[in-house]
């Protein structure tokens, strides 16, 4: 069994005048479907307005489908009873960590969780430990989050989701508002969460090099499933991605644009490592 499974997922938002009459409706996710496993990266990618953002919130039934079904280990995310279950199964960190962040402490922040579900005191703080040394945060424990950057206060946001021991954590465009190096931190700690904690990570983005680690790709338009693959199966499709808005790793851009030269090179390039070498195998100085 699937983790998450959403089956024909539907969703539309109505829009409404002054006096509560219709408007409009607006079909941000058309029939999707995507499955996920249990330690799964996925990436899911999309330009604003593609329904990328919307579909995540389904994951942990911030929202529920008009028409299909989303179902969290087995349970279905419409059901009221199940609802903490859910929450507990899958965790989400927002854009803004401000909107995130409540204590004036952070070792208290990322404690709030917990204690909410009624955790006992010595555990709580057993998770608080644990949560901050994953993101490599243990350090600023007694610090308030106020005095910290903003891809240390999204560490932080990503501890207290952590504290509550989800097997999931969705990631709705974590980096949006970080500079390079604050979405270089992130990345590396949501990568090393997977690969070493085993957390199932769904990552919503419209950054192409943040889903180079990603184990699964999916790509949205028009609140549609444009896509699905691996990073080296998406990226080879440049000019596609282009015709919806998104570009592709700078690597895998020019190697594409050496091939049109005439260059023998593959068409499956993602990091400018691989393109160094082979740019070099092809022209014979290795």
């Amino acid at each position: 069994m699937s983790l998450i499974n959403a089956e024909n997922v539907t969703f539309e938002y109505i829009r409404r005048d002054k006096d509560g009459a219709v408007e409009g409706i607006n079909r941000a996710v058309d029939e999707v479907e995507i499955a996920v496993e249990k330690g799964d990266f996925i990436a899911i990618l999309g330009h604003n307005g593609s329904g990328k953002s919307t579909l995540a919130k389904h994951f942990n039934a911030l929202l529920h489908p008009v028409e299909g079904t989303v179902f969290v280990n087995g349970y279905d995310t419409r059901e009221e009873d199940r609802l903490w279950d859910i929450r507990q199964t899958v965790g989400m960190v927002f854009q803004n960590p401000d909107n995130q962040i409540i204590g004036t402490v952070v070792e208290e922040d990322v404690a709030f969780g917990p204690e909410n579900m009624g955790v006992r005191s010595r555990e709580i703080w057993e998770r608080v430990v644990q949560s901050l040394k994953s993101v490599d945060m243990y350090e600023y424990r007694k610090k308030s989050p106020q005095r910290l950057s903003g891809g240390q206060k999204q560490r932080v946001a990503i501890a207290g989701v952590l504290a509550m021991k989800p097997e999931c954590i969705v990631l709705d465009e974590p980096t949006a508002m970080l500079d390079p190096q604050g979405r270089r931190e992130i990345m590396s700690a949501v990568t090393e969460l997977n690969r070493k904690e085993g957390i199932t990570v769904i990552l919503i983005t419209h950054y192409m090099e943040e889903v180079l680690n990603a184990n699964k790709v999916f790509v949205m338009d028009k609140g549609r499933i444009a896509m699905q693959g691996t990073p080296r199966q998406i990226f080879k499709h440049a000019d596609e991605l282009k015709e919806i808005g998104l570009t592709v790793p700078v690597a895998a851009l020019f190697a594409g644009e050496l091939r049109k030269r005439g260059v023998d090179i593959p068409d499956d390039i993602l990091t400018t490592e691989e393109l160094v070498k082979e740019i070099c195998r092809s022209l014979r100085i290795i």
